[in-house]
Protein backbone atom coordinates (compact mmCIF):
# COMPACT_ATOMS: atom_id res chain seq x y z
CA UNK A 1 0.00 0.00 0.00
CA UNK A 2 1.22 3.50 -0.84
CA UNK A 3 0.60 6.53 0.90
CA UNK A 4 -0.63 9.06 -2.37
CA UNK A 5 -3.80 9.18 -0.98
CA UNK A 6 -3.28 8.89 2.92
CA UNK A 7 -6.29 10.82 4.61
CA UNK A 8 -8.95 10.36 2.21
CA UNK A 9 -12.18 8.58 2.83
CA UNK A 10 -13.90 6.60 0.68
CA UNK A 11 -17.42 5.11 1.12
CA UNK A 12 -17.43 2.16 -1.12
CA UNK A 13 -21.31 0.80 -2.07
CA UNK A 14 -19.97 -0.91 -5.67
CA UNK A 15 -20.26 -4.90 -5.52
CA UNK A 16 -19.01 -7.92 -7.96
CA UNK A 17 -15.70 -6.51 -9.60
CA UNK A 18 -16.17 -3.12 -11.76
CA UNK A 19 -16.58 -1.13 -8.56
CA UNK A 20 -14.48 -3.31 -6.51
CA UNK A 21 -11.66 -3.21 -8.60
CA UNK A 22 -11.77 1.14 -8.75
CA UNK A 23 -11.76 1.02 -5.44
CA UNK A 24 -9.31 -1.47 -4.30
CA UNK A 25 -6.70 1.06 -6.88
CA UNK A 26 -7.65 3.68 -4.24
CA UNK A 27 -7.19 1.51 -1.26
CA UNK A 28 -3.48 0.49 -2.55
CA UNK A 29 -2.57 4.31 -3.32
CA UNK A 30 -3.49 5.08 0.12
CA UNK A 31 -7.18 5.49 0.72
CA UNK A 32 -9.32 4.58 3.77
CA UNK A 33 -11.88 2.59 2.21
CA UNK A 34 -15.09 1.65 4.12
CA UNK A 35 -16.79 -0.98 2.11
CA UNK A 36 -20.61 -0.72 2.82
CA UNK A 37 -22.26 -4.41 2.88
CA UNK A 38 -26.24 -5.69 2.96
CA UNK A 39 -26.57 -8.32 5.15
CA UNK A 40 -25.58 -11.29 2.64
CA UNK A 41 -22.66 -9.44 1.53
CA UNK A 42 -20.83 -8.24 -1.99
CA UNK A 43 -22.33 -11.51 -4.37
CA UNK A 44 -18.81 -12.11 -5.42
CA UNK A 45 -17.69 -13.15 -2.04
CA UNK A 46 -19.20 -16.57 -3.16
CA UNK A 47 -17.65 -17.17 -6.02
CA UNK A 48 -15.35 -20.23 -6.09
CA UNK A 49 -12.73 -21.71 -4.63
CA UNK A 50 -12.62 -20.61 -1.77
CA UNK A 51 -11.97 -21.84 2.13
CA UNK A 52 -15.41 -20.87 3.59
CA UNK A 53 -18.86 -19.48 2.82
CA UNK A 54 -17.98 -15.34 2.45
CA UNK A 55 -14.21 -15.42 1.31
CA UNK A 56 -13.88 -16.81 -2.52
CA UNK A 57 -10.95 -16.24 -4.50
CA UNK A 58 -12.41 -13.78 -6.73
CA UNK A 59 -13.61 -11.40 -3.81
CA UNK A 60 -9.58 -11.48 -1.94
CA UNK A 61 -8.29 -10.81 -5.06
CA UNK A 62 -10.47 -7.27 -5.76
CA UNK A 63 -11.41 -6.19 -1.92
CA UNK A 64 -7.33 -6.12 -0.52
CA UNK A 65 -6.63 -2.48 1.35
CA UNK A 66 -10.81 -2.30 2.45
CA UNK A 67 -12.01 -2.44 5.82
CA UNK A 68 -16.07 -3.99 5.55
CA UNK A 69 -18.75 -2.67 7.32
CA UNK A 70 -22.19 -4.43 7.26
CA UNK A 71 -25.66 -2.03 7.08
CA UNK A 72 -28.77 -3.12 6.59
CA UNK A 73 -29.68 -0.07 4.35
CA UNK A 74 -33.71 -1.64 3.44
CA UNK A 75 -34.14 -1.13 7.51
CA UNK A 76 -34.96 2.32 8.10
CA UNK A 77 -32.41 2.44 10.86
CA UNK A 78 -29.60 2.14 8.27
CA UNK A 79 -29.90 4.99 6.53
CA UNK A 80 -29.17 7.43 8.83
CA UNK A 81 -25.82 4.90 9.78
CA UNK A 82 -24.73 5.62 6.26
CA UNK A 83 -24.92 9.67 6.47
CA UNK A 84 -23.08 9.53 9.68
CA UNK A 85 -20.03 7.53 7.96
CA UNK A 86 -20.16 10.59 5.01
CA UNK A 87 -20.21 12.99 7.24
CA UNK A 88 -16.11 12.10 7.49
CA UNK A 89 -15.74 11.05 4.11
CA UNK A 90 -14.42 12.01 0.74
CA UNK A 91 -15.72 10.41 -2.18
CA UNK A 92 -18.68 8.41 -2.13
CA UNK A 93 -18.81 5.05 -4.72
CA UNK A 94 -21.41 2.87 -5.95
CA UNK A 95 -22.51 0.73 -8.92
CA UNK A 96 -26.29 0.85 -8.40
CA UNK A 97 -28.29 1.73 -11.01
CA UNK A 98 -30.12 5.21 -10.69
CA UNK A 99 -33.44 4.06 -9.29
CA UNK A 100 -31.96 1.58 -6.30
CA UNK A 101 -29.84 4.20 -5.10
CA UNK A 102 -32.80 6.69 -4.90
CA UNK A 103 -34.57 4.21 -3.29
CA UNK A 104 -31.88 3.83 -0.32
CA UNK A 105 -31.48 8.02 -0.63
CA UNK A 106 -27.92 7.62 -2.36
CA UNK A 107 -28.42 9.67 -5.55
CA UNK A 108 -26.72 12.63 -5.32
CA UNK A 109 -29.68 15.24 -5.28
CA UNK A 110 -30.45 13.68 -1.97
CA UNK A 111 -27.09 14.29 -0.67
CA UNK A 112 -25.39 17.04 -1.96
CA UNK A 113 -27.22 19.57 0.16
CA UNK A 114 -25.80 17.80 3.28
CA UNK A 115 -22.59 17.31 1.86
CA UNK A 116 -21.27 19.67 -0.24
CA UNK A 117 -17.68 18.39 -0.16
CA UNK A 118 -18.02 15.16 -1.38
CA UNK A 119 -16.88 12.99 -4.40
CA UNK A 120 -19.95 11.09 -5.90
CA UNK A 121 -18.99 8.64 -8.44
CA UNK A 122 -21.45 6.16 -9.84
CA UNK A 123 -20.54 3.47 -12.58
CA UNK A 124 -23.80 2.12 -13.87
CA UNK A 125 -24.06 0.11 -16.92
CA UNK A 126 -25.28 2.77 -19.11
CA UNK A 127 -25.63 6.46 -19.13
CA UNK A 128 -28.66 7.96 -17.85
CA UNK A 129 -29.49 10.17 -21.03
CA UNK A 130 -29.95 6.99 -22.94
CA UNK A 131 -32.71 4.52 -23.44
CA UNK A 132 -30.80 1.77 -21.73
CA UNK A 133 -30.47 3.47 -18.39
CA UNK A 134 -32.37 0.96 -16.00
CA UNK A 135 -31.41 -2.12 -18.28
CA UNK A 136 -29.56 -4.49 -16.09
CA UNK A 137 -25.45 -4.58 -17.12
CA UNK A 138 -22.50 -7.63 -17.05
CA UNK A 139 -19.53 -8.32 -18.43
CA UNK A 140 -20.94 -10.92 -21.00
CA UNK A 141 -23.73 -8.35 -21.77
CA UNK A 142 -21.34 -5.67 -22.51
CA UNK A 143 -18.82 -7.43 -24.48
CA UNK A 144 -21.92 -8.88 -26.85
CA UNK A 145 -23.29 -4.98 -26.87
CA UNK A 146 -19.76 -2.90 -27.39
CA UNK A 147 -18.68 -5.53 -30.54
CA UNK A 148 -15.76 -6.72 -28.24
CA UNK A 149 -17.27 -10.64 -28.92
CA UNK A 150 -17.61 -9.80 -32.60
CA UNK A 151 -14.30 -8.28 -33.22
CA UNK A 152 -12.90 -11.56 -31.28
CA UNK A 153 -14.78 -13.71 -33.32
CA UNK A 154 -13.81 -16.74 -34.78
CA UNK A 155 -14.49 -17.09 -38.17
CA UNK A 156 -18.79 -16.15 -37.88
CA UNK A 157 -18.57 -17.23 -33.94
CA UNK A 158 -18.82 -14.26 -32.06
CA UNK A 159 -16.25 -15.64 -28.95
CA UNK A 160 -16.27 -13.20 -25.09
CA UNK A 161 -12.73 -12.88 -23.98
CA UNK A 162 -11.73 -14.88 -21.01
CA UNK A 163 -11.11 -12.30 -18.94
CA UNK A 164 -13.80 -9.70 -17.74
CA UNK A 165 -12.59 -7.07 -19.57
CA UNK A 166 -15.30 -5.23 -19.19
CA UNK A 167 -15.38 -4.63 -15.45
CA UNK A 168 -11.63 -4.03 -15.54
CA UNK A 169 -12.05 -1.27 -18.17
CA UNK A 170 -14.85 -0.01 -16.22
CA UNK A 171 -13.35 -0.23 -13.06
CA UNK A 172 -9.97 1.47 -14.16
CA UNK A 173 -11.86 4.67 -15.67
CA UNK A 174 -14.15 4.99 -12.25
CA UNK A 175 -11.02 4.79 -10.39
CA UNK A 176 -9.50 7.98 -12.66
CA UNK A 177 -12.80 9.58 -12.36
CA UNK A 178 -12.76 9.80 -8.55
CA UNK A 179 -9.10 11.08 -9.05
CA UNK A 180 -10.02 13.64 -11.29
CA UNK A 181 -12.80 14.60 -9.04
CA UNK A 182 -10.37 14.99 -5.74
CA UNK A 183 -8.09 16.88 -7.65
CA UNK A 184 -10.88 19.51 -8.95
CA UNK A 185 -11.99 19.56 -5.00
CA UNK A 186 -8.59 20.71 -4.20
CA UNK A 187 -8.88 23.53 -6.19
CA UNK A 188 -13.12 24.38 -5.80
CA UNK A 189 -13.30 22.96 -2.36
CA UNK A 190 -16.39 22.01 -3.35
CA UNK A 191 -18.17 18.22 -4.58
CA UNK A 192 -19.14 17.39 -7.22
CA UNK A 193 -21.05 13.96 -9.29
CA UNK A 194 -19.25 11.78 -12.04
CA UNK A 195 -21.25 9.24 -14.14
CA UNK A 196 -18.92 6.48 -15.71
CA UNK A 197 -20.80 3.84 -17.29
CA UNK A 198 -19.32 0.31 -18.22
CA UNK A 199 -21.18 0.33 -21.82
CA UNK A 200 -19.91 4.10 -23.00
CA UNK A 201 -16.59 3.14 -21.13
CA UNK A 202 -16.00 0.10 -23.14
CA UNK A 203 -16.78 1.40 -26.35
CA UNK A 204 -14.92 4.62 -26.19
CA UNK A 205 -11.94 1.73 -25.13
CA UNK A 206 -12.39 0.31 -28.21
CA UNK A 207 -13.00 3.18 -30.77
CA UNK A 208 -9.09 4.49 -29.67
CA UNK A 209 -7.80 2.86 -32.38
CA UNK A 210 -10.68 0.71 -34.14
CA UNK A 211 -12.73 4.33 -35.13
CA UNK A 212 -10.09 4.08 -37.98
CA UNK A 213 -11.28 5.31 -41.14
CA UNK A 214 -14.58 6.54 -39.90
CA UNK A 215 -12.84 8.73 -37.88
CA UNK A 216 -13.03 11.47 -40.55
CA UNK A 217 -16.32 12.80 -42.25
CA UNK A 218 -16.30 12.05 -45.37
CA UNK A 219 -15.29 8.60 -44.42
CA UNK A 220 -11.37 7.85 -45.51
CA UNK A 221 -12.11 3.87 -45.05
CA UNK A 222 -13.86 1.19 -42.64
CA UNK A 223 -14.23 1.05 -39.37
CA UNK A 224 -11.23 -1.47 -37.89
CA UNK A 225 -7.40 -1.07 -37.21
CA UNK A 226 -6.12 -2.78 -40.36
CA UNK A 227 -3.27 -4.45 -38.48
CA UNK A 228 -5.27 -5.64 -35.97
CA UNK A 229 -7.50 -7.43 -38.19
CA UNK A 230 -5.08 -9.03 -40.02
CA UNK A 231 -5.76 -13.06 -40.22
CA UNK A 232 -2.13 -13.41 -40.00
CA UNK A 233 -1.72 -11.68 -36.68
CA UNK A 234 -1.11 -14.33 -34.18
CA UNK A 235 1.40 -16.49 -32.47
CA UNK A 236 3.35 -18.09 -35.12
CA UNK A 237 3.59 -22.24 -34.54
CA UNK A 238 7.47 -22.39 -34.22
CA UNK A 239 9.26 -26.24 -34.64
CA UNK A 240 8.27 -27.04 -30.67
CA UNK A 241 5.53 -24.81 -29.39
CA UNK A 242 4.19 -20.77 -29.96
CA UNK A 243 5.94 -17.30 -30.54
CA UNK A 244 5.11 -13.86 -30.84
CA UNK A 245 7.47 -12.13 -33.43
CA UNK A 246 6.74 -8.80 -34.18
CA UNK A 247 8.61 -6.38 -36.24
CA UNK A 248 7.20 -2.91 -36.21
CA UNK A 249 9.13 -0.46 -37.53
CA UNK A 250 11.37 -0.14 -40.40
CA UNK A 251 14.47 -0.37 -38.93
CA UNK A 252 12.59 -4.17 -37.54
CA UNK A 253 11.45 -5.55 -40.96
CA UNK A 254 15.08 -4.50 -42.57
CA UNK A 255 16.40 -6.49 -39.83
CA UNK A 256 13.83 -9.24 -39.68
CA UNK A 257 13.80 -10.01 -43.52
CA UNK A 258 17.47 -9.93 -43.49
CA UNK A 259 17.26 -12.71 -40.97
CA UNK A 260 15.19 -14.74 -42.91
CA UNK A 261 17.00 -14.52 -46.40
CA UNK A 262 14.38 -11.96 -47.91
CA UNK A 263 16.86 -9.48 -48.76
CA UNK A 264 14.66 -8.61 -52.05
CA UNK A 265 11.78 -7.38 -49.31
CA UNK A 266 14.26 -5.65 -46.70
CA UNK A 267 15.37 -3.14 -50.08
CA UNK A 268 11.74 -3.46 -51.56
CA UNK A 269 10.30 0.06 -51.58
CA UNK A 270 6.59 -1.18 -49.86
CA UNK A 271 8.52 -2.22 -47.13
CA UNK A 272 10.56 0.45 -46.05
CA UNK A 273 8.08 2.93 -46.58
CA UNK A 274 5.42 2.84 -43.00
CA UNK A 275 2.53 3.94 -44.88
CA UNK A 276 3.04 2.03 -47.37
CA UNK A 277 4.35 -1.21 -45.39
CA UNK A 278 0.74 -0.74 -43.21
CA UNK A 279 -1.57 -1.09 -46.32
CA UNK A 280 0.15 -4.55 -46.93
CA UNK A 281 0.91 -5.97 -43.54
CA UNK A 282 -1.13 -9.03 -43.54
CA UNK A 283 1.35 -10.15 -46.57
CA UNK A 284 4.26 -9.77 -44.33
CA UNK A 285 2.19 -11.58 -41.00
CA UNK A 286 2.05 -14.27 -43.58
CA UNK A 287 5.29 -14.16 -44.40
CA UNK A 288 6.24 -14.56 -40.69
CA UNK A 289 4.07 -17.49 -40.25
CA UNK A 290 5.54 -19.54 -43.31
CA UNK A 291 9.13 -19.33 -41.63
CA UNK A 292 8.13 -19.52 -38.20
CA UNK A 293 8.18 -23.38 -37.78
CA UNK A 294 11.43 -24.02 -38.83
CA UNK A 295 12.65 -22.94 -35.96
CA UNK A 296 12.46 -23.78 -32.28
CA UNK A 297 11.37 -20.87 -30.25
CA UNK A 298 14.33 -20.52 -28.09
CA UNK A 299 16.33 -19.85 -31.45
CA UNK A 300 13.81 -17.53 -32.66
CA UNK A 301 14.09 -15.72 -29.12
CA UNK A 302 17.86 -15.71 -29.34
CA UNK A 303 18.03 -14.46 -32.76
CA UNK A 304 15.94 -11.79 -32.50
CA UNK A 305 16.58 -10.17 -29.14
CA UNK A 306 20.46 -9.97 -30.90
CA UNK A 307 18.68 -7.52 -33.90
CA UNK A 308 16.24 -5.38 -30.71
CA UNK A 309 13.43 -7.38 -32.31
CA UNK A 310 10.60 -6.90 -30.71
CA UNK A 311 10.00 -11.26 -29.63
CA UNK A 312 8.48 -13.10 -26.46
CA UNK A 313 7.51 -16.72 -26.08
CA UNK A 314 3.92 -17.49 -25.88
CA UNK A 315 2.71 -18.35 -21.57
CA UNK A 316 0.29 -20.11 -20.06
CA UNK A 317 -0.98 -18.59 -16.90
CA UNK A 318 0.30 -20.81 -14.59
CA UNK A 319 3.70 -20.33 -15.93
CA UNK A 320 3.79 -16.52 -14.61
CA UNK A 321 4.48 -17.70 -11.38
CA UNK A 322 8.32 -18.50 -12.74
CA UNK A 323 8.60 -15.64 -15.01
CA UNK A 324 12.16 -14.46 -13.82
CA UNK A 325 11.22 -10.81 -14.70
CA UNK A 326 8.01 -10.66 -12.43
CA UNK A 327 10.17 -12.95 -9.62
CA UNK A 328 12.93 -9.98 -9.80
CA UNK A 329 9.91 -7.75 -9.24
CA UNK A 330 7.90 -9.33 -6.54
CA UNK A 331 4.55 -9.18 -8.24
CA UNK A 332 3.46 -12.38 -6.95
CA UNK A 333 3.70 -12.22 -2.60
CA UNK A 334 2.64 -14.65 -0.42
CA UNK A 335 0.51 -13.65 2.09
CA UNK A 336 -0.80 -14.76 5.94
CA UNK A 337 -4.86 -13.88 5.50
CA UNK A 338 -6.14 -13.69 9.39
CA UNK A 339 -9.18 -16.11 8.60
CA UNK A 340 -7.98 -17.88 5.00
CA UNK A 341 -4.46 -18.79 6.17
CA UNK A 342 -1.62 -19.61 3.28
CA UNK A 343 -2.60 -16.79 0.53
CA UNK A 344 -0.58 -16.19 -3.24
CA UNK A 345 -1.43 -12.66 -3.72
CA UNK A 346 -0.77 -10.12 -6.77
CA UNK A 347 0.59 -7.05 -4.94
CA UNK A 348 -0.35 -3.89 -6.55
CA UNK A 349 1.41 -2.46 -9.90
CA UNK A 350 2.28 0.82 -8.42
CA UNK A 351 5.64 1.01 -7.40
CA UNK A 352 7.40 4.04 -5.87
CA UNK A 353 11.18 3.81 -5.54
CA UNK A 354 11.75 6.35 -3.04
CA UNK A 355 8.83 6.18 -0.78
CA UNK A 356 8.29 2.22 0.57
CA UNK A 357 5.23 0.64 0.73
CA UNK A 358 3.18 -0.57 3.77
CA UNK A 359 1.57 -3.80 4.33
CA UNK A 360 -1.14 -4.08 2.53
CA UNK A 361 -4.70 -4.37 4.63
CA UNK A 362 -6.16 -8.36 3.65
CA UNK A 363 -9.37 -8.45 2.66
CA UNK A 364 -11.99 -7.85 5.53
CA UNK A 365 -14.08 -10.91 6.26
CA UNK A 366 -17.83 -9.84 6.13
CA UNK A 367 -18.64 -6.70 8.50
CA UNK A 368 -14.99 -7.51 10.63
CA UNK A 369 -14.80 -3.46 11.50
CA UNK A 370 -18.74 -3.13 11.82
CA UNK A 371 -17.88 -2.03 15.20
CA UNK A 372 -14.45 0.52 14.98
CA UNK A 373 -15.94 2.29 11.52
CA UNK A 374 -18.98 3.14 13.97
CA UNK A 375 -17.33 4.27 16.68
CA UNK A 376 -14.80 6.79 14.51
CA UNK A 377 -18.32 7.97 13.45
CA UNK A 378 -19.02 8.85 17.00
CA UNK A 379 -21.91 6.66 16.93
CA UNK A 380 -21.62 4.97 21.09
CA UNK A 381 -20.92 1.38 21.68
CA UNK A 382 -24.56 0.98 24.32
CA UNK A 383 -25.97 2.21 20.29
CA UNK A 384 -23.80 0.06 18.35
CA UNK A 385 -24.58 -3.29 20.74
CA UNK A 386 -28.23 -2.46 20.26
CA UNK A 387 -27.84 -2.23 16.10
CA UNK A 388 -26.11 -5.24 16.51
CA UNK A 389 -28.47 -7.15 18.32
CA UNK A 390 -31.34 -5.81 15.85
CA UNK A 391 -29.57 -7.49 12.58
CA UNK A 392 -29.11 -3.41 11.16
CA UNK A 393 -25.20 -3.93 12.00
CA UNK A 394 -23.32 -7.04 12.02
CA UNK A 395 -20.09 -8.55 12.43
CA UNK A 396 -19.12 -12.07 12.01
CA UNK A 397 -20.10 -14.81 14.40
CA UNK A 398 -17.81 -14.54 17.80
CA UNK A 399 -16.48 -11.22 17.17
Amino acid sequence: MLELLRGIRVIDLTTIVSGPYATQILGDLGADVIKVESPAGDLFRAVRPGRSAHMGAGYLNCNRNKRSIVIDLKDPRGQPLLRRLLQRADVLVHNMRAQAAAELGLAYRQLHHDFPRLVYCHAPGFGHAGRYDAAPAYDDIIQALCGLAHLNRNEEQPRFLRTIVCDKVAGLHLAIAVLGALVRRLRSDSGCEIEVPMFESMVSFLMLEQLAGQSFQPPLGPIGYDRLLSPHRNPYRSRDGFVSILPYNTTHWVAFLTFIGRTDLAAADWVCDPTRRSQSIDALYQLIASVAPARSTQEWLSALSGLDIPCAPVKRLDELFEDPHLRDVGLFESVAHPSEGALRSVRTPFVMPDNPSQPDRSAPALGAQSREILAEAGIEAEHVEELLAAGVVRMPAGT
